[in-house]
């Protein structure tokens, strides 16, 4: 293993150690299963459906994720931040992207955690009947890099300011202009006053269709390549923003 891949995966460590220090991770993935399967079971129509599928399962996590990923990440670097712990980090023997992608990595692996969690819903559907593995598996992979997308906004949200309370806000307003980008009605008010290039710009950042894609089993390459350009342009600006800090 390189000493670059070293200097990540010690970070990973600390930071996943952080979250169960305290009962607060204990707290959040309690908090995320009873969501998943209330809006899954009670309010997704799960059984109504009569279908062995997922659909119910994965409609809600958008908008699950539009509040319990903030709350995960808003400490990434607002608390390093607030206690001045940024300056100690920094002078370690790793570059700023490193610590970027260590911090990033150790938050999406603890949301991926809670993810997993969620097996006895799809154990559940197998029981019912005979689930779609493929589409459940593509399901999955979708809402793994929808969070990972929301964890990479909150983290440059996180290093604009050193308030959490402020990151938790900007992140969740960012990632809710991600979903209603290209809903229909905000795209039908946009036409009125904007031109065609304009509504097809702010309609081509919506999440929705890509993640839609997942949920019928489908896994596109351009899918793929938008939630890779989501994750990898606010952690390019969060290194700016980082360099910037360390500089001055």
């Amino acid at each position: 293993m390189s000493s670059s891949w070293q200097n990540i995966w010690t970070i990973v460590k600390r930071e996943l150690s952080a979250y169960f220090y305290t009962p607060v991770a204990y707290v959040f993935i309690v908090i995320f299963l009873l969501m998943t399967g209330f809006f899954t079971f009670m309010l997704g129509g799960f059984f109504e459906r009569g279908e062995a599928s997922l659909t119910s399962f994965f409609m809600w996590h958008p908008w699950l994720y539009l509040f319990l990923v903030p709350a995960a990440g808003m400490r990434l670097w607002s608390e390093e931040r607030r206690l001045h712990t940024m300056e100690l980090l920094l002078t370690m023997p790793v570059t700023a992207w490193q610590a970027i992608v260590g911090k990033f990595l150790a938050s999406w692996l603890f949301l991926i955690l809670a993810l997993v969690l969620t097996f006895p819903i799809f154990l559940t559907v197998c029981y019912l009947g005979d689930a779609d593995v493929t589409a459940t598996f593509a399901g999955y992979l979708g809402s793994v890099l929808l969070s990972g997308g929301y964890l990479a906004v909150t983290c440059f949200t996180s290093a604009v300011t050193r308030n959490q309370v402020i990151s938790f806000i900007l992140s969740v307003v960012t990632c809710f202009f991600l979903i209603l980008a290209g809903w229909e009605p905000v795209t039908d008010l946009l036409v009125r006053w904007a031109p065609d290039w304009f509504v097809g710009l702010v309609a081509s950042f919506s999440v929705m269709p890509h993640f839609i894609g997942f949920q019928r089993g489908v896994i596109d390459l351009r899918d793929l390549v938008f939630f890779a350009s989501l994750m990898v342009f606010p952690l390019f600006c969060t290194g700016v923003i980082i360099r910037n800090l360390r500089a001055g």
